[in-house]
């Protein structure tokens, strides 16, 4: 019997030509990998893609955690993307980052101002989307096998 679930299974179809029994041998980030998910997400993410951020963005760690000035946070927010905004997704980068991942070009609905962010970092903002359940499993899939 196999030791995946549902979301193991649909990144193992993505990944791998052939089925596997054990979720370990779900293969870790690298060039070849990221290249099949780019192709994979490239073929099946539809548009418009509204996207927001998972979590705080590095950037924004001191001030979420209170280290920071609010004052001087929301002045940085202007210029450099945040976890809180909102995203319109331009397109996929054609370059793959072992470290990064994938990268997106996006772009802020507030300001129009355009951004390159890790795909890994943002998600789609209609839960009950295709988009949602793709954008997932490739977050789930870069930050548990890099």
């Amino acid at each position: 019997m196999s030791n995946f679930n549902e979301q193991d299974e649909r990144i193992a179809e993505i990944l791998l030509d052939t089925i596997l029994l054990d979720v370990d041998d779900i293969p870790e980030v690298s060039r070849e990998s990221l290249e099949r998910y780019f192709t994979h997400l490239k073929s099946n993410l539809t548009f418009p893609c509204h996207l927001t951020g998972i979590e705080d963005f590095p950037w924004e760690e001191r001030y979420v955690f209170g280290y920071g000035s609010e004052a001087e946070y929301e002045k940085l927010k202007k210029k450099q993307p945040s976890y809180t905004d909102t995203f319109n997704l331009l397109n996929l980068d054609e370059e793959v980052n072992e470290d990064y991942g994938l990268l997106v070009d996006v772009k802020r609905t507030s300001d129009n101002k355009k951004f390159t962010l890790p795909l890994a970092d943002l998600k789609a903002i209609d839960e009950h989307s295709k988009n949602y359940q793709l954008l997932d499993d490739y977050s789930v899939w870069f930050v548990n096998n890099r």
